[in-house]
This record gives C-alpha cells, structure tokens and sequence, in this order.
C-alpha cells in the first residue's frame, strides 16, 4: 500500500530532523554554565527517549501486515506529536 511508505518515509525523515535538532540542544547545553547544564542535559536525555519510542513505534509499522499498520498508525502518530512539541518546549526554553 502506498500510503503506507509515504507514512514510512515522512516519518524516517521527521525523525532524522530530530535527530539533528537533539544534538544542535547537546551543543547549546555544552555553552551553559555548569548550575544550568544539569537541567538542559535531563531535557535532552528524556527527548532521547521520546525519539526511541517514535523509532520504534516506526518498526512496528515497517513490519506490521497491511491491514495492521493502520492500527499502530494511530499510536505513532502521537508519539510523533509529543515528541515534535517536546523539542520545540526545549528550543523555547534553551533560549532563555
């Protein structure tokens, strides 16, 4: 089914972005002041796991049958969510 590696291909894309904007965070965290470095690292460590659970989510769907990859659509869909507004809430608070 098409929509399916469309799916698969917008999300292995999106999690690569991420990938890339963790570690533009990591840089950022390494210019802090010691006192604020342990806050920025806890962040990026919990947006490390909320991108393992997108990754994930992502195999289940590349190895699902066609009929159950809609069903675990759903689920990645919000893990793909959270972890979107999780590294925008972190850049808007690394500004600071």
């Amino acid at each position: 089914m098409e929509d399916r590696k469309i799916f698969i291909d917008k999300m292995s894309a999106k999690l690569k972005e991420w990938d890339a904007e963790i570690r533009k965070l990591e840089a950022k965290a390494d210019t802090v002041k010691a006192d604020a470095k342990a806050g920025y690292l806890r962040q990026i460590d919990e947006l490390r796991g909320r991108k393992e659970e997108a990754r994930q989510k992502l195999e289940e769907i590349r190895e699902a049958g066609e009929e159950a990859w809609e069903d675990l659509k759903e689920g990645a869909e919000q893990s793909w969510k959270i972890l979107g507004d999780s590294v925008r809430n972190a850049f808007e608070k690394f500004k600071g």
